[in-house]
């Protein structure tokens, strides 16, 4: 993974506002999709079948937190962990403090100052954040009842990876969610080891499906808009194939 885009203060800002802005932070007066804003809680919304207050719940490639703190709704304890130290460090502060300010991008070196929020009525003492490689998970981890991967697998060096990881990770019964609009870039992801994306080897949730299937069974399909503010007047508009997976 590109460790060095994601440290950078742009791409921070970024997704400040992919995981807390609103119709309003992001489009502000342009004309737009809002559906596609509201991305991080929207997906837990979607995807997240009623579960037990008790449940222990992963987040991988959590960025900034936003859906960590949507799981911890529904859940006692979220672990949160990206490959980031810069966005961990930005969640471990919205945990401690429930903001962030951060300079929004409105052209060239024009910046306007901004601030995320966590909404007040989560308990943020429920999340924990640490930094770490999704691709290379400590093996004391631990089982969880939810894990969600949202917007993660084609962003890592060999998804294959993780995804023969998962089955030691989710509890029999547990729900593994997912995300991902399956953007192949050999600058993340060499060719050899993306899933499908090629004439040869079909398309990618075939091939996902073909990983999962020994262990999780599909219980529901999404799709989930999603919009990146770059400046006030570029966007990038994107949508991602949502799944929930019960474990076998």
């Amino acid at each position: 993974m590109s460790g060095n885009l994601y440290e950078s203060p742009k791409l921070l800002a970024e997704y400040l506002l992919l995981h807390y802005g609103g119709a309003a932070d992001v489009l502000g007066e342009m004309p737009g999709p809002a559906e596609a804003t509201g991305f991080a809680t929207r997906l837990v919304r979607e995807l997240l079948a009623p579960c037990d207050p008790h449940s222990r719940a992963l987040d991988l490639g959590c960025a900034v937190g936003a859906s960590s703190y949507e799981l911890a709704r529904s859940c006692r304890e979220v672990i949160g962990i990206d490959f980031s130290h810069a966005f961990i460090r930005a969640a471990e502060t919205l945990k401690e403090t429930g903001n962030h300010p951060f300079e929004k991008l409105i052209e060239g070196t024009i910046t306007k100052p901004a601030v995320a929020h966590v909404p007040e009525n989560v308990a943020r003492d429920r999340v924990r954040f640490h930094q770490g490689d999704a691709g290379d998970l400590p093996a004391d981890l631990g089982s969880f009842d939810i894990l969600l991967a949202a917007n993660l697998l084609c962003r890592l060096p060999n998804p294959t990876r993780l995804i023969q990881r998962l089955p030691g990770l989710v509890r029999s019964g547990g729900q593994l969610l997912l995300t991902t609009p399956f953007t192949w870039l050999e600058e993340f992801t060499p060719q050899t080891n993306w899933l499908g994306g090629t004439p040869a080897t079909g398309r990618s949730f075939d091939a996902l499906r073909a990983l999962l299937d020994p262990h999780f069974a599909l219980e529901h399909t999404a799709d989930l808009p999603f919009l990146i503010r770059e400046h006030a007047r570029k966007f990038q508009y994107s949508i991602a194939c949502g799944s929930r997976w019960r474990r076998r």
